[in-house]
C-alpha cells in the first residue's frame, strides 16, 4: 500500500509540474531529487522480449505490460479530450533502470519524443509525448521495494 500512494504521489508530482504554465521556486526538498530531461542511458543488461501483453484492451503499442510484468489488478481505462487512455500498476523483477529504458525504448519506437526523465534515488521516472498535437503521452514510474520486486505504475493516452 505505501509502495502505490508512493508511486501516485510522484506521479501527480510529475503532473503538476509538466502542466505547470509558470516556472515555479525550486524547494530545498526538491534540490535532493536529480531531474534530467535528457532520456536515460540504456543499461547495460539483458535485453527483455520484443512482445509483450497490452497494457489494457485497445492500449496503444507503447502501453504495453513490461514481459513477466504482474498487474496488481486490471487496467483502470477511461476517455479524455486527448481520446483514450488508462493506467496500470504492476511488479516485475527487473531493475527500476530496465523497466524505465524498456518504455523509453517503445515510446521512440511510436514516434513518441522523451519529454521528461527523473531520478529519485533508485526511483525512475519516465514521460514521453507525440509532437504532432495527437494527445498521444506515455508516462512510467518504476520503484524498487526493499527485498521485494519493483513497483510500477504506467499511464498513457493514447490520442485523438
Amino acid at each position: 500500500m505505501k509502495r502505490t500512494l508512493a508511486a501516485a504521489g510522484l506521479m501527480a508530482a510529475l503532473t503538476m509540474a509538466g502542466c505547470s504554465q509558470a516556472p515555479a521556486e525550486e524547494a530545498p526538498a526538491a534540490a535532493a531529487a536529480a531531474v534530467d530531461v535528457a532520456a536515460p542511458a540504456a543499461p547495460a543488461s539483458a535485453e527483455p522480449p520484443a512482445s509483450a501483453a497490452p497494457a489494457a484492451a485497445g492500449a496503444p503499442a507503447f502501453a504495453v505490460i513490461y514481459p513477466g510484468g504482474a498487474p496488481s489488478g486490471p487496467a483502470t481505462v477511461a476517455r479524455g479530450p486527448d481520446g483514450p487512455g488508462g493506467i496500470l500498476s504492476f511488479t516485475t523483477d527487473a531493475t527500476p533502470e530496465v523497466v524505465v529504458d524498456f518504455y523509453r525504448r517503445r515510446a521512440e519506437a511510436a514516434g513518441l519524443a522523451s519529454v521528461m526523465a527523473m531520478n529519485t534515488g533508485e526511483a525512475r521516472a519516465y514521460g514521453a509525448a507525440a509532437s504532432d498535437g495527437s494527445g498521444k503521452l506515455l508516462r512510467v514510474v518504476a520503484t524498487p521495494v526493499e527485498d521485494g520486486p519493483t513497483s510500477v505504475q504506467l499511464d498513457w493516452t493514447a490520442g485523438r
